[in-house]
């Protein structure tokens, strides 16, 4: 794979660790802006909701730039943020800040994901976008657990320093090492709104966001599913979350070679599997062994989609894939904002720390049923001939 989609890779790592490392930083931002924790925890919130609607218009706005020349704008705009926040005297400096870092990643995303499937040459897009998206699952194998002990030591702002002089780096390895594409022929604005108006995209955008929904209404909990349900200590949390990570790792890398070739049975097959490891797991809690095998196949089954998901997004919009590639990133976060709200609503209810857990396998079976959907949808175009099911990256996307 060429250098460049590493450095990608290396991008989105400090924003992933941006987005998530705040969940470790609850106590000290708290107590600095003398706020409650659930105010603290709206700077989460914000960010997801920015990337949600701030990354599609950013999108448009960069079609009529060269895309390297877009990567690094966008680099530069999270370096603003990333800096006002370190910089922030107040609760509200530091949500405008966590706004305008949150703006760049969505488009950033989407971006650089089409980059790196042009880098990556036919029959290796899923595995470009493995790499890239590895970024994430660095960030919250290392960045996060990191991110909360420079803050717990340093204090929050060392966090925000560190991830803005990464960034930096980052920015100076995109200027070096990304090859510089032709500037577009024309604005592509009618194009890329054009998937859009396929039902294979909602369905497509739907199989995304109810995936990320199953994850998140389990995941949002798992501190207190690991000590309340299975008996854990507090302090077991922080090495079974690494083992989290150490599973999203493998997962992405075993999703990124199979969706490659078998990009629907890599769905249905994840999809299905995420559904009864979230169900078994109230089951596999009550020993330790199972519970420590489950922690560790939830990361696996759970992050193994994300480069097929990716991937039948772009697949569906082959011919323009950079829009619909951002709004999916926005799919990823409304699932995201949607599976804690989902979880603490059955929690909230008096079910108790199992529910999460069959709400997820629910959402996890829907996305499964919209992925089926997608295909059956997309197969229905193609039989008609109106785009063959391939990539069409290559040939036009070439700028």
């Amino acid at each position: 794979m060429p250098l460049a989609i590493y450095v990608l890779g290396l991008s989105i790592f400090c924003l992933g660790t941006t987005e998530f490392m705040i969940s470790g930083l609850l106590p000290e931002l708290a107590h600095d802006f003398s706020v409650s924790i659930p105010t603290a925890a709206l700077l989460i919130s914000g960010f997801a909701l920015a990337v949600a609607l701030g990354g599609p218009p950013l999108t448009l706005a960069f079609l009529r730039i060269r895309q390297k020349t877009a990567l690094v704008g966008l680099l530069v705009l999270f370096n603003v943020g990333q800096l006002l926040g370190a910089l922030a005297p107040s609760y509200g400096v530091l949500m405008a800040a966590r706004v305008i870092t949150a703006l760049s990643v969505g488009a950033f995303f989407g971006i650089g994901a089409v980059v790196a499937v042009n880098l990556a040459g036919e029959h290796r897009h899923a595995k470009a976008i493995a790499i890239m998206f590895g970024g994430l699952t660095v960030a919250n194998i290392v960045g996060v657990p990191f991110g909360a002990f420079i803050g717990q030591h340093w204090g929050w702002r060392a966090s925000f320093w560190i991830v803005a002089g990464l960034a930096s780096v980052s920015l100076a390895a995109v200027i070096a090492l990304v090859p510089a594409s032709r500037r577009p022929a024309s604005v592509q604005v009618e194009a890329e709104l054009l998937p859009f108006k396929r039902p294979a995209m909602w369905s497509a955008l739907l199989t995304t966001a109810l995936s990320q929904a199953a994850l998140f209404a389990v995941f949002s909990y798992i501190a207190p599913i690991l000590t309340e349900m299975a008996g854990f200590s507090a302090a077991a949390v922080p090495p079974l979350l690494v083992l989290f990570g150490v599973g999203t790792l493998a997962g992405s890398t075993i999703g990124g070679r199979f969706a490659d070739r078998h990009l629907s049975l890599n769905l249905y097959i994840g999809l299905l599997a995420l559904a009864l490891i979230i169900a078994l797991l109230p089951v596999a809690l009550h020993s330790t062994a199972p519970a420590i095998a489950g922690v560790f196949a939830f990361g696996v089954v759970a992050f193994a989609i994300n480069p097929a998901l990716q991937t039948q997004v772009m697949r569906v919009a082959a011919e323009a894939p950079t829009l619909a590639s951002t709004v999916n990133i926005s799919a990823f976060n409304i699932g995201n904002t949607l599976g804690p709200w989902l979880g603490g609503v059955a929690i909230s209810a008096g079910y108790g720390y199992e529910a999460p857990e069959f709400l997820a396998a629910g959402l996890a079976l829907a996305s499964c049923a919209a992925a089926f959907l997608t295909t059956r949808l997309s197969g229905a175009r193609n039989h008609h001939g109106s785009q063959p099911d391939r990539w069409a990256l290559d040939g036009a996307m070439k700028e």
